[in-house]
């Protein structure tokens, strides 16, 4: 069932099996302010099993780009789509986030696409075995989701 993220108040609606619960619910309300104060786009989530064929998309991404599989399981999936712009965003039981930010056609002429992915970590989760010496971790403050840990990589190949 989609659930319309609150990014006034934190609700862990989706993610209560989460050990980072709070944390977590904390960080998608966070990423619902932003596609609100950027898009003015109400953020909204789906339970993972009713994106299945998403689920598969970033699982082959995650494996072919940077040979990334993950034992945490993907609780939510919401998706920013526009006319340039293709934003998924993926939300792990461990804690962690990853969204694909994929610009269908150049912001300007000349310029190549924005197309890369998004690694957040939940305050009060520990860096996933996964990704464990191959990324560097930048912090960033948040009102609704305390410290964050976030890194990137871009894409090589086409996905769309």
């Amino acid at each position: 069932m989609a659930y319309k993220v609150n990014f006034k108040e934190v609700e862990t609606v989706g993610v209560e099996s989460s050990p980072v619960a709070e944390a977590l619910a904390g960080l998608r309300a966070n990423e619902a302010r932003y596609f609100w104060n950027k898009y003015k786009f109400e953020y909204v989530t789906f339970p993972a099993d009713e994106k299945a064929e998403l689920v598969t998309w970033l699982e082959k991404l995650l494996r072919e780009e940077r040979d990334l599989t993950f034992s945490s399981k993907i609780l939510e999936v919401a998706v920013y789509e526009s006319d340039s712009l293709y934003w998924p965003e993926f939300y792990y039981e461990n804690g962690m986030v990853i969204n694909v930010l994929y610009e269908k056609i150049a912001a300007a002429e000349g310029k190549k696409p924005k197309r890369a992915v998004g690694i957040k970590l939940s305050a009060g989760m520990g860096i996933p075995d996964e990704l464990e010496g191959k990324f560097k971790f930048a912090r960033q403050k948040s009102k609704l989701a305390g410290e964050v840990r976030g890194s990137f990589f871009v894409l090589k190949q086409e996905w769309l």
